[in-house]
C-alpha cells in the first residue's frame, strides 16, 4: 500500500485556470491538467528564480519531491505548447498558505488531513 501523499504548501492560487491556443475552439482541443502544486513549483523555480532546496522548503516537501513535481510540470507545459493542447490548472494535494483563498476552483478540504493542516484534494467545499 503506498504512503499517503504529503500536502504541499502553496502561496497563491492562479488567477487564470485555462490556457489554450488562439483561434481553436476549446471543444476540439485535447486538455492537459496541471495541478496547483505543479503550478506553484514552476512559479517558485522559474518565475521567482529560487533554488530547488529553497522552493522545496517553502512548499514543505523534500528537494527530491520538488524536483519530481517540477519535472512533471515542465513536461506537461512543453507538451501543451508543442502539440497545441489546452492547459488547465486544477486539483492536487495542497494547503493554501498565502492571503488568497481558492476562488471557484472546485476544491475543498480533504477528509483525514482537514483538522490537522487543511489539505485540499481537488474536491468541492461541499465534499462532492
Amino acid at each position: 500500500m503506498p504512503r499517503p501523499r504529503q500536502c504541499r504548501r502553496v502561496g497563491i492560487m492562479p488567477q487564470c485556470v485555462y490556457f489554450k491556443p488562439q483561434g481553436i475552439p476549446m471543444r476540439i482541443l485535447e486538455q492537459i491538467s496541471l495541478t496547483v502544486d505543479e503550478f506553484e513549483a514552476v512559479r517558485l523555480a522559474d518565475l521567482q528564480g529560487l533554488y530547488q532546496a529553497d522552493a522545496a522548503e517553502r512548499m514543505g516537501i523534500s528537494r527530491q519531491t520538488f524536483g519530481r513535481i517540477l519535472d512533471s510540470a515542465h513536461q506537461k507545459i512543453a507538451d501543451a505548447l508543442a502539440h497545441g493542447k489546452a492547459l488547465r490548472i486544477e486539483g492536487g494535494s495542497f494547503e493554501l498558505t498565502g492571503d488568497e483563498r481558492p476562488r471557484n476552483m472546485g476544491m475543498g478540504p480533504c477528509g483525514a488531513g482537514r483538522k490537522r493542516h487543511g489539505c485540499r484534494h481537488g474536491r468541492r467545499p461541499d465534499g462532492r
